[in-house]
């Protein structure tokens, strides 16, 4: 009877408990896709801001193609500096000089032997674990080796899964030792029986990018029949000015940092630009324009694209182009560059957009916006390009996706990308990819992670928003004249308030990323009872810090908004990376930088900022440190724990 009544409750209880049951399964499904939801917001502000600069990283190409024209009445000195630009033939790096670097017995890390084996790349694998710096004297022979074997490369590297082979495709690893390290213990080491396409993007943004390099270097010394490497659009002297790689190197290598990254130019250049498996599978970093042409870029010397940000030097018929007057001693010599040592227009284009393009739902190719360079190429293109050549399917890399790959085009592109955390902790799983004869592709997923248990949902979203927001406000306080100026339009009767739509609007019309702005406002700006935005809270807790207190805020927002483009024109300008350059140095390519972006700063109140920051007057400026002067400093963020100031440089 007992058990009969028990059973008998149980029944009448069970609608009640089905549906709380369901109310808060509802719940719980609408927590996650909020949670959803603030993620992708968060990974679209990361994606954004990434574009943006890329986009002012290509814009550069224009302004040293402006400097070109201008430069020779500007200056009569630095032809190093003309011909790291534009290509004239300066004496290469020594492989000699690699023989008076002497290893010291007290150097403890890992220890090479040429011709490099296997043991070695174990040896490199172990101590790079172990977080020990290879001497220079490994790091330089390394590069030196690696070229050699590079230059008897095609352009195209045409490899086969027959004979029971599967080969693996990695994506961008972007200087992420982690991950590099990770793919290996899920997949194997390179060797003879496991290949790989290393599709690009090595280096920049992580903080072992010379390692990263190293290793796939010296796994090519030992397997270059099974170990490919592809160039990316950051194997490129000038993006790695702006995205970390040249810091890292002069940071690990003070003293022989000039040989390494001169040499590291030429290494660059011979990389191959594709690989095609099994005569039907395109690997390329970016992607497809209408006019790609596989047999055009199997034939093009790549070794003369020695900066994807360089456009060629448009000729009038000539075959050397002078550039400027020199003085050696007593004599003056003319600086040339000979036209034969560059890509022509088309052929730059080609190598261009195989870089840089991406593809997307919409038919048609067009100009990529967002990145400045390359194209935008839709499913008829792919089509198209793929069919011309023969070919089934496109492999690419080049943009961080949340899974660490998407499919698209019908199943005819496959974007794979390897660096995990890419923009922060949590914010991305990475991807590689098994290849094996007249099969589907096989993707296998990851993420590294430091954690002992995986953070709940909430917590790793809080993460990635606090972070994306700290990013977005710097641009924000970086525009805050011209964002004031665009409130106030709409802002007639000066209240201080605009209606949430007009705020996004100004956002958008200033900032132009592209970005969720009405979704984003709740973690941006202030609003009232009625929705209005108190506009001028877009700019609360943080401000750009002044080095010199006289100094005219316009000009603190200006030098902050272009810190980056200045830093890789300083960079070039200093062509011995001492760090330092002359106050005539500086006045001329401010004249010039302010010319062609047509920044409205008075002359004399740079003039004069540079002055008070020549601190011992002897006429020279550390440069990095005068950019390091114009950071921001965010101030009682809500997303952090504590409530100090978080200086961002």
């Amino acid at each position: 009877m007992g058990c009969s009544n028990s059973s008998l409750i149980k029944d009448k209880k069970s609608p009640k408990v089905i549906k709380a049951a369901t109310i808060i399964q509802n719940w719980y499904r609408g927590y996650s896709a909020r949670l959803r939801a603030r993620q992708r917001h968060a990974l679209t502000v990361f994606q954004s801001i990434e574009y943006a600069d890329e986009q002012s990283q290509m814009q550069l190409s224009n302004f040293f193609s402006f400097m070109l024209e201008n430069y020779t009445d500007e200056r009569e000195e630095d032809p190093e500096l003309i011909a790291r630009l534009f290509g004239c033939n300066l004496p290469d790096a020594r492989e000699d000089y690699v023989k008076m670097i002497d290893v010291p017995d007290s150097y403890d890390g890992p220890r090479l032997q040429f011709p490099l084996t296997f043991t070695d790349i174990e040896s490199l694998i172990e101590g790079f674990r172990q977080q020990k710096i290879l001497h220079p004297h490994y790091v330089l022979a390394v590069l030196f080796e690696a070229k050699k074997v590079l230059m008897q490369m095609p352009n195209i590297s045409h490899i086969s899964t027959l004979l029971s082979k599967e080969v693996t495709v990695c994506g961008d690893l972007h200087g992420k030792l982690d991950d590099l390290f990770l793919i290996f213990y899920k997949n194997g080491v390179p060797s003879n029986e496991n290949p790989y396409v290393f599709n690009g993007d090595f280096v920049d943004r992580g903080k072992n990018s010379i390692e990263v390099l190293m290793i796939l270097l010296a796994s090519l010394l030992v397997y270059p029949n099974d170990l490919h490497l592809n160039r990316g659009n950051h194997e490129d002297f000038l993006m790695n000015l702006r995205y970390g790689f040249t810091k890292e190197i002069m940071q690990k290598y003070r003293v022989y940092g000039n040989e390494i990254l001169k040499i590291l130019e030429d290494v660059y250049t011979w990389l191959p630009i594709a690989t095609i498996v099994d005569g039907d599978i395109l690997i390329i970093h970016g992607g497809l324009s209408e006019s790609t042409d596989l047999n055009l870029l199997h034939r093009i010397e790549r070794n003369k694209m020695k900066s994807v940000l360089m456009p060629p030097i448009p000729s009038d018929g000539d075959s050397t182009v002078d550039l400027k007057i020199t003085k050696v001693g007593s004599e003056r010599i003319k600086t040339s560059v000979s036209l034969s040592d560059q890509l022509l227009q088309h052929e730059w284009e080609q190598v261009i957009d195989i870089l840089w393009s991406d593809p997307r739902s919409k038919r048609g190719c067009y100009p990529n916006k967002s990145r400045g360079g390359g194209c935008y190429f839709g499913p008829d293109i792919t089509s198209k390009i793929l069919n011309k050549f023969h070919l089934k399917l496109l492999i690419r890399s080049h943009e961080c996706k949340p899974d660490g790959y998407e499919i698209c085009h019908d199943g005819k592109v496959i974007t794979i990308f390897s660096a995990s955390n890419y923009y922060e902790d949590g914010s991305n799983r990475g991807a590689y990819l098994r290849l094996s004869f007249n099969t589907l592709p096989k993707i296998f997923q990851y993420q590294v992670t430091k954690a002992t248990h995986v953070r709940p949902l909430y917590q790793r979203v809080n993460t990635i928003e606090g972070s994306a927001i700290r990013m977005l406000k710097e641009r924000i306080i970086a525009r805050k004249t011209d964002l004031v100026h665009a409130f106030e339009l709409y802002d007639r009767n000066k209240s201080g308030k605009l209606s949430l739509s007009q705020w996004a609007f100004s956002m958008e019309s200033v900032l132009e990323l592209n970005l969720p702005w009405r979704s984003l406002s709740t973690r941006l700006v202030l609003t009232d009872r009625d929705g209005n935005v108190d506009y001028l809270s877009s700019f609360q807790n943080i401000r750009i810090q002044k080095p010199v207190k006289e100094v005219h805020s316009t000009l603190i927002e200006t030098l902050y908004r272009y810190r980056s483009d200045l830093h890789i024109i300083f960079n070039i300008i200093d062509t011995d990376h001492s760090g330092m350059i002359s106050m005539e140095e500086f006045r001329t390519m401010w004249k010039l930088f302010k010319m062609h972006y047509g920044v409205p700063v008075d002359d004399s109140e740079v003039d004069e900022l540079a002055n008070k920051m020549d601190l011992n007057k002897d006429g020279s400026i550390d440069f990095n440190e005068f950019l390091k002067a114009f950071h921001v400093v965010h101030r009682f963020d809500p997303s952090r724990k504590s409530n100090k100031p978080v200086v961002q440089e």
